[in-house]
């Protein structure tokens, strides 16, 4: 007699990759499990990728036995039983985990009352800056830098670790939040102005291209205005407190443009770039290195997220470290704690199986399968 629940056959692969393939598995894996050792059928609503927690526990629960040189937490029963915090925050060697990208940033000045553009005073949501591909916010950005083509991405978003798995689904633009780019939220307050003559700021880019961009507008302001080659110094105090005469100088154009650069590259290069760039000056370069941004993308690849299914939550409900955080090494992922009040085991939170936020097969790695169906109502036949 047969148990309640079960059945006497199972399908066979065949009858799964007529449709579709499913990429190989772990290589330990010898000889790998049947499609449906771990998607089983006839399971009511349940999609037949929600894999039981058991599958996934048949390896992880004793990954030493097969992988005794694994990096990975070798006992893993469940999201509730024996895993770990996530990679990022783990420290290392007794040494806290920290962001390595270089630029400038402190969380908790921006979450307050700030001056804004034209100086008023605005409140900044997270969603100013940070917000998915999809929707993006403008209220603070500034156009001729979205117009601009500007610096490289990959010089300031490096590609993310090769062993990402992509999820068989097609993407939204709303799942993972967009990279922060100077255009899209910050020009609008960050200016780089550079000289009281003009009102726009230097291209945000590489050194040598802003050099390029001083040289050229100085140069075709002193042809429009010849006379100012006379420049006067204004008065001061020599040590016995007496007043200077005004003294005049009358430089060449050539001359005025090259003191002109040299004081607004002062400017930007010690006070506004310094304030969110790491700066190096080579002795064989006049002009100075710009660390790369380093900024990451994705702070866990080995799970996937979707920020649009918690599109209810308020940002700082789980990234509550942002509003205090003062430091740019700051990560400010929230930590499993965070996700366990919500997803755990029970009727009244959301799900936590481990294919909740896992993805097993490499759909990057998969290989298309030869269609051998056609729907009955272009049949031509009996």
């Amino acid at each position: 007699m047969r148990q309640a629940g079960t059945f006497s056959a199972k399908a066979d692969d065949s009858a799964c990759l007529a449709c579709h393939d499913g990429p190989a598995h772990h290589p330990s894996q010898v000889p790998a499990p049947g499609c449906a050792a771990c998607h089983t059928e006839h399971r009511g609503a349940a999609n037949l990728s929600a894999v039981r927690d058991q599958a996934c526990a048949g390896c992880h629960a004793d990954l030493k036995s097969s992988h005794p040189d694994t990096r990975f937490l070798a006992q893993i029963n469940s999201f509730e039983k024996g895993h770990p915090d996530f990679a990022a925050l783990r420290s290392a060697a007794g040494i806290p985990a920290s962001d390595r990208a270089t630029i400038k940033l402190n969380h908790a000045i921006h979450m307050k009352p700030i001056r804004g553009p034209n100086g008023a005073l605005v409140n900044l949501e997270c969603g100013n800056c940070h917000r998915p591909t999809a929707a993006p916010d403008l209220t603070y950005s500034g156009a001729k830098y979205r117009a601009a083509a500007g610096y490289q991405d990959d010089d300031e978003f490096p590609a993310g670790t090769s062993e990402s798995l992509k999820p068989p689904r097609p993407v939204s633009g709303r799942e993972l939040m967009a990279p922060v780019k100077f255009a899209n939220a910050c020009s609008a307050c960050h200016l780089l102005t550079f000289d009281k003559r003009f009102d726009e700021g230097v291209p945000h880019d590489k050194p040598e291209i802003g050099h390029a961009f001083l040289i050229n507008k100085f140069q075709q302001y002193i042809a429009a205005h010849p006379a100012e080659v006379r420049v006067p110094r204004d008065p001061g105090r020599d040590l016995s407190g007496k007043p200077l005469p005004p003294q005049v100088r009358v430089l060449t154009p050539g001359q005025w443009v090259a003191e002109r650069t040299a004081d607004a590259e002062e400017l930007l290069w010690r006070k506004t770039c310094k304030q969110c760039h790491a700066l190096t000056t080579l002795p064989s370069s006049e002009l100075p290195q710009v660390a790369a941004a380093s900024i990451r993308k994705q702070w866990m690849p080995h799970a996937k997220f979707d920020h649009n299914a918690h599109r209810g939550f308020s940002c700082v409900s789980c990234h509550a470290k942002a509003l205090t955080s003062t430091e740019s090494s700051d990560i400010l992922l929230p930590g499993i704690a965070t996700c366990k009040t919500c997803h755990a085991p029970g009727p009244a939170h959301a799900d936590s199986r481990c294919s909740e936020c896992h993805t097993y097969h490499d759909w990057s790695n998969r290989k298309e399968v030869a269609p051998k169906f056609t729907l009955p109502a272009l049949r031509t036949g009996p």
